[in-house]
């Protein structure tokens, strides 16, 4: 059945690609797109398209045009980032982009869950499974766990996201990228100072200052954000400062240094909740969650520094390093436990330091009369994690039930080749070597009975991919690509089932191997397209089971057998007349277990892998005026997915409306930019995050109810110091 909806879907896939007119996706109050790389200066409905601008992408390490790069790239600009949006979270940017599904957007205490063609699906905390880099400095650590707290949208210029397995290149942890870069600093000093406002008690300010003199340029930004939450116990408050400073020494080489400074010091978790519950009152939180005050907080440090050298017209080298310090807290609920005598919780506490550096070469030089491109680099990085937790009661905290040192350190090389053949072809290679070593020092006072779990554990995976790229035309990008991944287990997925401290050394990494083929380009009239067909094969899956833990129920971890994945990614955009800009993303997605059964026994071979929708679409129109006003209507569509397993719950499609609008006023040096939002226009009741698991049913508290209606609004105030 599965490829039976997967040829019905292929068809008609292809059909829309080439007939659609398409929506817009984002409302820019200067013409753009957030899905796909801008049309450029078109001409007239008469004539043909202008030609492709030169939209460059560091997905894979090197610049290269958008459009010719073999594989399923996709870009948000800096317009669509920033304006008339809340600034929250990055899943507000990444609505539009094919085969990305985010959930969790309401629960800061577990943070924005991210799926790139179901890698980081089932994550509990944070973004997991997905390689994540902020000015190509990864804020994924060794073992594969990412965090996004430290990013400011307001001061993001642009997000490229890839996706599909790319270890070859980035290594661990990267069944897709992320990579955002800082906005650009104009040669004109700015400053821009931006207050919101909002529904369920949103607030944000955020300011910036950027500009340069003579060779060196500086980018400044401090935004502070809070929320009370739609639910009960959700309230959030952070603080973010970054900084960026770019020294040109000479014509050939530059020095860039990174600053970023985190405050939250409170982001709450108001629990899952089960379906009679949310009918019930789907504003409400978990008892437990209140009587323990669920939640987290956490303060984070570093820095980075970045050099660059060109070698003539052949050689450039990159060198960067950064690194860090975090300090976390949380308190985390068993279930109901809080109720009756047991301990309810557990409250813990990580230390965290990390700290990494990068090294990669590109000499492009002829072979044999045709022009090719050859990278080689090393990486190298490391964490270390003083982890502690202790039991949680209503009033008080009880014994210390696990003290350990964690340390992972990654080593790896990567090389990759492009070489550029007659006939329009492109043949690619490249290959990455990962050796991850996890070492844990056991720090509880021995007692009766215990033992020392002190131990380590070792994973080396090689990790190849290979690509062939046709294009005979701007309209006509075609490629094949075949591609892995590794996704080793984190600290916290390798916590042994019986609770006990140490590493569970039976938990193996994850791997796939990913097939594709995509086709892109720019087509006459104004329209610009995009399709990629992919499938994989998923070996180790890793998953969550939930182990009975003093008297409630607590997260562990193990590797299914077999699955599968195979999916359609479509792409649109078109602009029929200059002030309509219009784009559609739709998303295929039939996940399944080959191999994989419950702890009982029981067979789940041929069940959906959950967390994974069948079905996503995406579509907006926006429309932009001369004088500056701008509105964009942007909808999509979720299509149902199994919350378990064992496919016993499954959960309800749902469609959700926004509407964004605002109005650029210039006076001389002088820029005023009121905004208005509106979230959820029908007020539709869905699902904003699923707790998925082994199994479930109807009275499972594993649902995460979305808010309702929303409005939000505010202004933003720019000043130049030059120019006209």
């Amino acid at each position: 059945m599965t490829w039976l909806r997967f040829a019905a879907v292929l068809t008609t896939s292809l059909i829309a690609s080439w007939t659609a007119p398409g929506f817009a996706a984002d409302v820019l109050p200067e013409p753009a797109t957030a899905v796909m790389a801008p049309i450029d200066e078109l001409q007239d409905d008469e004539g043909p398209a202008g030609p492709v601008e030169e939209i460059i992408v560091r997905a894979e390490r090197v610049p290269a045009n958008l459009i010719h790069v073999p594989a399923a790239v996709s870009v948000v600009d800096q317009q669509a980032i920033q304006f008339a949006r809340p600034q929250l979270t990055l899943g507000e940017s990444l609505t539009a982009v094919p085969g990305v599904f985010t959930q969790n957007r309401q629960n800061f205490a577990q943070d924005l869950r991210i799926s790139i063609r179901g890698f980081g699906s089932r994550a509990r905390f944070g973004i997991r499974g997905i390689r994540v880099l902020v000015d190509g400095i990864p804020t994924t650590l060794p073992d594969g766990q990412g965090q996004v707290d430290t990013l400011q949208l307001s001061t993001a210029g642009r997000i490229d996201v890839m996706r599909g397995p790319s270890a070859s290149l980035y290594g661990s942890a990267s069944g897709g990228i992320i990579r955002i870069e800082s906005e650009p600093i104009p040669e004109i000093p700015l400053v821009q100072a931006r207050a919101m406002a909002g529904s369920y008690g949103y607030q944000s300010y955020d300011a910036k200052g950027l500009g340069q003199a003579g060779p060196v340029g500086l980018l400044v930004g401090l935004s502070h954000q809070r929320t009370g939450g739609y639910r009960a116990q959700s309230q959030m408050e952070s603080s973010v400062l970054n900084s960026r400073v770019g020294w040109e020494i000479d014509d050939d080489s530059e020095l860039t240094a990174y600053l970023n400074f985190v405050y939250g010091p409170v982001a709450q978790d108001a629990g899952a909740l089960s379906t009679a519950q949310i009918a019930q009152d789907r504003r409400q939180a978990q008892t437990c969650n209140q009587i323990l005050d669920a939640g987290e907080s956490v303060d984070q440090i570093g820095g980075a520094l970045k050099y660059r050298r060109e070698f003539g017209e052949h050689d450039e080298t990159t060198a960067v390093t950064w690194y860090g310090w975090r300090d976390f807290d949380n308190r985390l609920v068993f279930g109901n436990a809080c109720l009756g005598q047991a301990a309810g919780g557990s409250a813990g506490e990580i230390d965290r330091f990390f700290a990494g550096g990068s090294l990669q070469h590109v000499h492009q030089q002829d072979v044999f009369s045709l022009p090719n491109r050859l990278l080689a680099g090393v990486d190298i990085e490391a964490q270390r994690d003083d982890r502690s937790s202790r039991q949680l009661f209503a009033q008080s905290l009880g014994a210390t039930t696990l003290d350990q040192s964690e340390d992972v350190t990654s080593y790896r090389f990567f090389v990759q080749d492009d070489l550029t053949l007659p006939a329009d072809l492109t043949l690619g290679f490249s290959i990455g070597f990962d050796a991850l070593r996890y070492d844990v020092t056991d720090q509880l006072p021995p007692t009766a009975g215990d033992v020392d779990d002190s131990g380590g554990l070792d994973f080396n995976e090689w990790s190849p991919a290979g690509t062939l790229r046709y294009s005979p035309h701007e309209a006509v990008n075609a490629y094949a690509r075949i591609s892995t991944s590794f996704e080793p287990p984190t600290t916290t997925e390798l916590r042994r089932p019986d609770g006990s401290g140490g590493f569970d050394a039976t938990l193996e990494p994850q791997t796939a191997v990913n097939y594709e083929v995509g086709l892109k380009g720019l087509l006459p009239g104004r329209f610009r397209y995009e399709l990629a067909i992919y499938y994989m094969e998923i070996d180790s899956e890793i998953l969550r089971i939930q182990i009975p833990i003093n008297g409630g129920v607590d997260d562990r971890y193990r590797n299914a057998g077999e699955s599968t994945r195979t999916g359609v990614e479509v792409g649109l955009a078109w602009r029929p007349i200059e002030p309509i800009t219009a784009t559609l993303a739709y998303t295929f997605s039939a996940s399944e277990f080959v191999q994989h059964s419950a702890e009982n026994g029981e067979s789940f071979a041929g069940n959906e892998v959950p967390g994974v929708p069948e079905q996503v679409f995406y579509a907006a129109v926006q429309y932009e005026h001369t004088a500056g006003a701008f509105v964009s209507l942007e909808g999509r569509y979720i299509g149902s997915y199994y919350a378990d397993d064992a496919n016993r719950v499954e959960t309800d499609s749902y469609g959700v409306l926004d509407l964004r609008m605002g109005w650029r006023i210039d006076w001389g040096r002088f820029e005023l930019v009121p905004q208005l939002g509106f979230n959820n226009l029908l007020d539709a009741s869905y699902i904003d995050n699923v707790r998925t698991g082994e199994r479930a049913d109807a009275a499972s508290r594993i649902f995460e109810p979305a808010p309702g209606f929303e409005v939000y609004g505010g202004m933003t105030l720019g000043y130049r110091f030059g120019g006209d």
